[in-house]
């Protein structure tokens, strides 16, 4: 129930799809009549976070995009749910159009879906972090590449009719690795 003076808070932070929280502020610059901005998209020291719970009052209410922006993992989710639960606050999740006081009252199949989106978001969005840490640091980010005198080596005792596990032991050269060579040289 909100109060006569209840306040809708917004929460914002840089995601995989939205670095600089644009789309986020977009989608709730009119919804809010105050908006938290954290500034990095890191789940530790969200100080934005933190002050927006020790502000909030019985009866006011959060809106955040969707279930990523608020927590990056399923227990810290639950946990907030529960803190807010406790101090009578709703959140609002604008793209899966929920409010936090319904998820107890839906349905079993849409509850996973909505995890699952949320475990991809997760996924995406500690990749994407990982990612831009590790080419600061200048390391190369992906599989390193096959040097390629053992693919042509592969390629060639393949061609000669040698045993996969033959050429694997000699080359490094795995299967599906060879193959995907193999198809490249046939389209070109």
């Amino acid at each position: 129930m909100k109060g006569m003076n209840s306040m809708n808070y917004g929460y914002i932070r840089p995601l995989y799809n939205d670095p600089n929280s644009e789309h986020q502020l977009k989608r709730l610059n009119d919804k809010c009549e105050m908006i938290y901005k954290e500034e990095h998209g890191s789940p530790k020291k969200r100080h934005q976070l933190e002050s927006l719970l020790m502000e909030m009052q019985p009866g006011d209410s959060i809106t955040v995009e969707r279930m990523i922006v608020l927590a990056d993992s399923f227990h810290n989710f639950m946990e907030l749910l529960k803190v807010c639960e406790k101090d009578n606050v709703t959140i609002h999740f604008l793209m899966e159009g929920l409010q936090s006081d319904q998820l107890l009252h839906i349905q079993l199949k849409d509850v996973m879906e909505y995890i699952l989106a949320f475990q991809s978001d997760i996924i995406k969005q500690s990749t994407t972090i990982g990612m831009n840490q590790a080419k600061k640091h200048g390391k190369s980010i992906g599989r390193p590449k096959k040097s390629d005198d053992n693919i042509k080596k592969a390629i060639s005792m393949y061609h000669d009719g040698c045993k996969l596990i033959d050429i694997k032991n000699q080359t490094g050269i795995s299967k599906s690795t060879l193959y995907r060579y193999l198809e490249s040289d046939a389209g070109q």
